[in-house]
């Protein structure tokens, strides 16, 4: 969800929680006095106690990207020609060939212990990326050098185009006065952030955490006074504490999701296909993987053996839509999408002669029960869930129950989001529910990037950071070498590379497709004024997606201000 999960949902510890919620949050009403006006409740979908972990590097991290830690520019991910918004930098501009950026910083900017931020910020947090790879999401290997307090040059051995939003928009400015003492900042907990952005830690509780406004903010000090992110049992729980209007932004399923407005006066809902739903395999053998999924052959048998169509209905209240196997989005990446591919969407029905055809050509054999096994050991695999994803739980039942009939047993587990969580970046699982998210700019490249190269993997027992799935493919990496030299605008020179790229993910399937997830958030828009639109999708519309949530935090405004 990613990050930790860019896709997460409601969860943790029970109703009692919903105390700490100032009483009368469905909008303002007489009585409400103006704190209680001016702060935003909302669910993030921790599951189990939060940790006071505000890392932004730390797979772990409970907040703080976008909204105290801050990238230099926000990119909309949402639209493919929106320009990018100046968050700490003021411009950008590449030389001819792509090798040198040249970034102008603002000179009006303090971190929140009042001391400056400045180039030499940006430097040390480039250069600590780079040599810390499990902080080293999106491969960034240019150099930084600050001309001036306001000027940097990131200079690139090689034309790296497909560089620049993400290393202006996915890498969070940290002060150097404070982490240069940090010996090991890829995993250390931060407990008392010092940010530049928008909100400052007002109160950490295991099951609640408030940020307030900051009044220093460089853009204004924030018309929301304060954030609440609470925990919750699971997502009946977030249901009614919509109902009881205790909570002003939840995404994820509600029952009747068509009908919020009706059934939630005051509320009003957006969905948007972004987040691509899928199976997470530990795939790689020679990285560690063991168990019957390190086999294409039941990844692949396991992709025919869905039913989608009775997935979308059961799970998913027919809310999300089909998938490409080579994880370009269909709709907004259309002109990518590779003609190469053996498939251009998941078969939204099952095909079992293909399945059997598979397992029996890999050397399985059905045995009495029906369950297909191979060296005498039967195909079973156990599917790790998180506690209180009521939708998730309910999709990995049914596909259970749906590969049944191609002969794969496949058990449910469910965890703690802190133990799911971890399980996902060490590699400790077979199986796993989870979404494939999205990169700063509207161009599958960084999904590319981020999901299936090898820089951002690692051996089991030891973190990935996102490549989960633990894909190492040469032609892969060579593929998307190649698209950081040539210019994101020339569509014809980057197309064979997205073609090999695309192929070869539908061949290995490390990331087994379910659908394209139809993200759905419901909002107060009685309390509230400024929420994204599909006429005005500013930001991705999910409060769990950082630093999207912070560009729509800093737009809200209490109703009638």
């Amino acid at each position: 969800m990613s990050l930790k999960s860019q896709r997460v949902r409601v969860a943790a510890a029970g109703l009692a929680v919903l105390g700490l919620v100032a009483t009368g949050c469905g909008g303002p009403s007489p009585g409400t006095s103006s704190a209680e006006a001016e702060t935003l409740v909302v669910f993030n979908g921790q599951s189990g106690d939060y940790q006071g972990n505000f890392n932004p590097y730390s797979p772990s991290e409970n907040e703080g990207r976008g909204t105290l830690f801050e990238p230099l520019f926000f990119f909309n991910a949402m639209k493919r020609d929106a320009e990018p918004r100046p968050r700490l930098g003021k411009e950008f501009s590449w030389n001819a060939d792509g090798t040198e950026l040249s970034v102008t910083l603002r000179e009006d900017v303090k971190w929140s212990d009042g001391q400056k931020f400045s180039a030499k910020d940006v430097v040390f947090t480039l250069d600590m990326v780079r040599k810390n790879s499990t902080m080293n999401a999106t491969g960034y290997q240019g150099t930084a050098t600050a001309i001036d307090d306001t000027h940097v040059v990131i200079k690139f051995g090689q034309p790296s185009f497909t560089e620049g939003p993400q290393v202006l928009g996915r890498l969070w400015m940290v002060p150097e006065h404070l982490w240069k003492g940090i010996a090991t900042p890829a995993t250390d907990p931060i407990k008392n952030p010092v940010g530049t952005g928008p909100f400052l830690l007002e109160e950490f509780k295991a099951q609640a955490i408030t940020l307030k406004a900051n009044p220093g903010y460089y853009g204004g000090e924030p018309a929301v006074k304060k954030i609440r992110y609470l925990a919750l049992s699971g997502n009946q729980a977030g249901t009614d504490a919509l109902k009881a209007g205790k909570v002003d932004w939840l995404t994820g399923p509600v029952p009747d999701i068509k009908n919020v407005e009706k059934n939630y006066p005051g509320y009003r809902a957006i969905t948007i296909p972004q987040n691509q739903t899928a199976l997470f395999t530990c795939s790689n053998v020679e990285l560690g993987c063991t168990g019957p999924q390190t086999d294409p052959a039941v990844r692949k048998a396991i992709y025919y053996g869905m039913n989608r169509a009775q997935l979308n209905t059961l799970a998913f209240q027919d809310t999300s839509s089909e998938i490409s196997p080579g994880f370009a989005l269909l709709e907004r990446d259309q002109p990518y999408i590779s003609g190469k591919l053996r498939e251009k969407a998941a078969p939204m029905s099952p095909e079992v002669a293909k399945a059997t055809q598979l397992l029996e050509g890999a050397g399985y054999t059905k045995g009495a029960d029906g369950v297909y096994a191979k060296d005498g050991k039967p195909l079973t695999l156990t599917v790790k869930v998180v506690t209180g994803w009521t939708d998730y739980i309910t999709a990995v039942n049914t596909i259970g129950q749906q590969l049944q009939q191609v002969g794969i047993k496949v058990t449910p587990q469910q965890l703690s989001w802190n133990e799911w969580s971890d399980a996902r970046a060490q590699g400790g699982f077979e199986l796993l529910i989870d979404s494939v998210y999205q990169g700063p700019a509207a161009d599958p490249y960084y999904t590319f990037s981020y999901f299936f190269a090898g820089h951002s993997t690692a051996p089991v027992g030891e973190s990935a950071n996102p490549n989960f799935g633990r894909m190492k493919d040469a032609r892969v990496d060579e593929a998307l070498a190649a698209l950081k030299r040539v210019d994101l605008k020339d569509r014809a020179a980057r197309q064979p590379h997205l073609d090999v790229i695309q192929t070869r993910i539908e061949e290995v399937m490390p990331y087994i497709p379910v659908l394209t997830g139809g993200t759905t958030s419901e909002y107060n828009a009685k309390k509230f004024t400024g929420w994204p639109t599909k006429d005005d999708l500013y930001a991705f519309p999910a409060v769990w997606s950082r630093p999207e949530h912070s560009e729509i935090f800093i737009k809200l405004k209490p109703a009638g201000k």
